[in-house]
């Protein structure tokens, strides 16, 4: 069975898309609707920008959203037996199994974007990387923090837990952490505690633009990010979608559920291959190509 699974925040690089955008009319198609919906050119930040110009909100996240829609599109035999999305990439798997219309998406994560910018210029905080700890540990030294708020955000891969919170909270963790054993606790350069209860404004104002949007039965199911199980209805999966903000990403389960159910191929479709490497992993066994182009 074929997993379609579609990257995050974090994969874009500058020239993104273009070979895509040069070779194949029906992406870009898609690149030139996705400039039209925003009201600005996403495609030259995206081909001519730099890495700095990639980072802003209102271009990062359209970028690999529409990036990683159009690299399915051109895909020869695709016929998705199950997809998942990191984070952002939500939103591209619902797009490639006919829950959301690519107009409608884009919309969605244009929203999606801002909102969590202003969250981010509300309260100021961060993220931390913690590789070498076992999960529990991670959870019970966030739990120990109790004067600011510290949460684990994304469960990447076994021994690879990003954790999410107020700068100060994200201090405490990362010195508790390394005390416990972490081999490395890293404060990312991110704009905010994203997946944490910091993120609650944004939830807010991304759910009204959520229940004021169709979304139609899935033709595979979607494995989401609040519990790792897999969705078609479309109330239970927007309702999920909405939660996903404030809530941790769990791709560890993500994937091993997907295994469980009977992928036996993993196909990452986006920008750069940094699924493939947190699927290989999770589990070694698995077999996980990319997209090309």
């Amino acid at each position: 069975m074929k997993a379609y699974i579609f990257p995050g925040q974090g994969s874009q690089f500058p020239g993104m898309g273009q070979e895509l955008f040069l070779q194949h009319p029906e992406a870009k198609q898609l690149f030139e609707l996705a400039n039209e919906i925003l009201g600005f050119s996403l495609t030259d930040v995206m081909f001519a920008g730099t890495e700095v110009d990639l980072k802003q909100t209102n271009v990062t996240q359209p970028a690999i959203f529409v990036h990683s829609v159009a690299q399915a599109a051109v895909l020869q035999n695709f016929k998705p037996d199950m997809v998942a999305g990191h984070s952002l990439g939500e939103f591209s798997a619902l797009v490639v199994n006919k829950v959301l219309r690519f107009e409608d998406a884009l919309q969605l994560v244009s929203k999606r974007a801002q909102a969590m910018q202003a969250a981010c210029e509300k309260e100021p905080s961060t993220m931390a990387a913690v590789l070498g700890l076992d999960d529990a540990t991670v959870e019970r030294v966030c739990a120990e923090i109790t004067d600011e708020i510290v949460v684990p955000a994304n469960y990447n891969c076994p021994g690879q837990l990003v954790i999410s919170g107020s700068i100060k909270g994200i201090e405490i963790a990362c010195e508790k952490l390394k005390a416990a054993g972490a081999k490395r606790a890293l404060v990312l350069p991110v704009g905010g505690a994203f997946h944490s209860p910091l993120m609650q404004p944004a939830e807010e104002e991304l759910a009204k633009a959520i229940y004021a949007t169709t979304f139609a039965t899935g033709i595979c199911p979607v494995y989401q990010n609040v519990d790792a199980l897999p969705y078609t209805d479309p109330e239970q999966i927007k309702e999920n979608l909405i939660k996903q903000l404030t809530a941790p990403v769990r791709w560890t389960q993500t994937i091993q559920n997907m295994l469980q159910d009977g992928a036996t191929e993993f196909i990452e479709c986006g920008p750069g291959k940094v699924l493939q490497g947190l699927v290989k992993k999770i589990n070694k066994e698995a077999e996980v190509s990319s997209a090309g182009a």
